[in-house]
């Protein structure tokens, strides 16, 4: 294994912890190195077998992570500041990756709602603009 890759990063880099550029170290580390595979794959077995810390059970049930709709109530301004500033923090302090792209998600697909909301206001536009006269026009029927 390279000296310069710990159990503890092999550990961070299964949980998704770890920034880009670490895990593409990781990865290339784990390309050119058989002891370093085996022992992620030991790693993953002792995972599998289940670790019962209070800190892998907190970590794998993602009890810090905000609930989805606390992330769309964070998008759209409208939490507690108390819980706005948490939220806040476990974005860009703590990057977490599962809770950005849940984000991500949601900004998406807030981004094509507000284009079928545009659509659909121009649809009902044009069709009821033939049934719309102004004030002047039903003065002279």
């Amino acid at each position: 294994m390279s000296a310069l890759i710990t159990r503890e990063m092999l550990s961070a880099y299964l949980d998704d912890a770890l920034a880009e550029a670490d895990i593409a170290q990781i990865e290339q580390e784990l390309r050119g190195s058989q002891p370093l595979r085996q022992q992620l794959a030991a790693l993953m077995q002792e995972r599998d077998r289940g670790e019962h810390s209070v800190g892998a059970i907190w970590r794998r049930q993602r009890l810090s992570c905000p609930a989805r709709e606390q992330l769309g109530s964070y998008l759209l301004g409208v939490l507690d500041d108390d819980v706005q500033d948490y939220v806040q923090f476990h974005l860009q302090t703590i990057g977490c990756a599962y809770c950005m792209a849940n984000l991500a998600d949601m900004q998406t697909q807030q981004q094509d709602a507000d284009g079928q909301v545009k659509k659909r206001r121009k649809r009902y536009y044009q069709s009821s603009a033939g049934l719309l006269q102004s004030p002047d026009k039903k003065k002279k029927s």
